[in-house]
């Protein structure tokens, strides 16, 4: 790997143009009718749909470091029709109901993208598609098969899960091994901190009181404080996700998992043709590991790969990675692109994602202490903040809406009845220790095609005890 301009900066924040103002810390006592805390994409969202719909409220939002500092500026970059975790949510629906819920994540991303252009965001949404590749060893072939007749199953339609044999993948995307694989047609990309820049600019030109460098210490009835103010409000949302380690009745319920993304030098023209992705569409392949990527607009690859826990369920404030990440995500890239090989890397930075106990994602309102919280999205959160902004706003306007009628909204619930507390440490470690150490033993058997009875039958079916519980 060519390390000489290499950066540990994130590409996103290096490829922004103009970055966003700065807003003051909160100072001294306010009084709102929604105070959100949390200035990723959750609460900006949330933030936009109440103010749009109800422009007489007063809307607070307090950020504690800058807007979009998490996740929400640190992703992929992926707008995925769908939810992680989703067939818990479908469990025992009918399947004209599962349908409805799955037409509904599919509509949510051209939502997204529709809003964005009546306000004049742009963020460089593009929808490409999604490709879910079998194109490493062989037996992803039968992986990739196997998931889209399960996405058919919960609900998808046809028509936005086409298979596509090994010819038709390679007309898209020039890969080392093309088995074939799935073109998902309900994804698109975008370029996130430029979304979190147009929407904190729309938000301050609506009205909505913004506040950064203003950590959230302390809730009590219908009131939050920080270091230097407070702000009492009839509805409290919390949208830290996996950044709330001051939070301690959130975090104990949502934990934070470690994301590393790499980004490509620009690519040449040559290179291109070399490596397709000509309509860019996304694309990840069968691993349990996961993989994902992107092609930019400024004709870059932004790629991420393997996560990883932190012992003590600690987030990633810092961005910089190692050299050794971004070697092997480098590594795993040319893997499937050979096209790729000698290309420079410019960027490698880190974050962290929200994953609950319920391995699934949630919205929910307690009416009787004012507290919403949404989150859980289990690295799937750019389309799924979202609809949770969506949604939580016809919530505490109390609208009866399709949105609220999901699976995935719990009105007049709490969080402690809707996601089970986490295990202690260093359980939840070890457990994270174990589930990687097993899907890599298994991909490495699968990627030299070496079938040892015993132990390959058996991995394969702990890892899919493992995954039954948490993808």
């Amino acid at each position: 790997m060519n390390t000489e301009h290499t950066s540990h900066n994130i590409y996103w924040d290096d490829s922004q143009g103009e970055s966003c103002a700065s807003f003051a810390r909160l100072e001294g006592p306010l009084q709102a009718d929604v105070v959100i805390v949390g200035g990723g994409f959750t609460g900006l969202w949330s933030a936009y749909y109440l103010k749009h719909e109800a422009p007489q409220l007063e809307v607070v939002v307090l950020e504690a470091e800058r807007f979009g500092h998490g996740a929400s500026g640190r992703n992929g970059g992926w707008v995925v029709g769908n939810l992680a975790g989703l067939e818990r949510h479908l469990h025992g629906l009918d399947r004209q109901q599962r349908q409805a819920c799955c037409r509904l994540l599919a509509n949510n991303v051209d939502h997204l993208g529709a809003t964005l252009a009546t306000e004049g965001i742009d963020a460089d949404f593009h929808k490409g598609g999604a490709l879910y590749a079998a194109a490493r060893y062989p037996a992803q072939e039968s992986i990739q098969r196997h998931y889209r007749e399960h996405l058919l199953e919960i609900g998808h339609a046809e028509q936005d899960c086409v298979w596509l044999n090994a010819d038709e993948l390679s007309a898209m995307a020039r890969m080392r091994n093309p088995y074939g694989g799935i073109w998902h047609r309900q994804v698109a990309t975008i370029h996130p901190r430029k979304l979190v820049n147009g929407l904190v600019q729309r938000l301050d030109a609506m009205g909505v009181r913004l506040y950064e460098h203003s950590r959230v210490m302390a809730f009590a009835e219908r009131r939050v404080s920080t270091h230097e103010g407070s702000v009492s409000a009839q509805t409290i949302v919390q949208a830290t996700e996996g950044y709330s380690e001051h939070l301690g009745h959130v975090r104990q319920h949502v934990i934070p998992v470690q994301s590393l993304i790499i980004a490509t030098e620009p690519l040449s023209e040559s290179t291109w043709q070399e490596v397709g992705l000509h309509d860019r569409p996304t694309f990840a392949d069968a691993s349990r590991l996961i993989n994902y990527g992107q092609r930019t607009r400024d004709g870059r690859l932004v790629f991420g790969a393997r996560g990883a826990y932190r012992l003590g369920a600690h987030p990633r404030h810092d961005t910089a990675i190692s050299a050794s990440d971004m070697a092997m995500r480098r590594d795993l890239l040319v893997d499937m692109f050979p096209a790729l090989e000698g290309v420079n890397i410019t960027h490698g930075w880190g974050g962290s994602l929200g994953l609950s106990r319920s391995f699934r994602p949630h919205v929910v309102l307690d009416r009787k202490q004012g507290l919403a919280n949404a989150g859980g999205y289990a690295g799937e959160g750019v389309a799924a903040t979202h609809l949770m902004g969506r949604t939580l706003a016809d919530m505490i306007l109390q609208r009866d809406t399709e949105l609220t009628r999901m699976p995935w909204v719990f009105d007049n619930h709490s969080l402690t009845q809707v996601v089970k507390r986490w295990e202690p440490e260093p359980v939840r470690w070890l457990a994270a220790q174990t589930i990687l150490f097993s899907y890599a033993g298994e991909e490495a058997l699968m990627r030299r095609q070496r079938h040892i009875p015993v132990l390959s039958n058996g991995l394969t079916r702990l890892n899919d005890a493992f995954a039954s519980v948490i993808e």
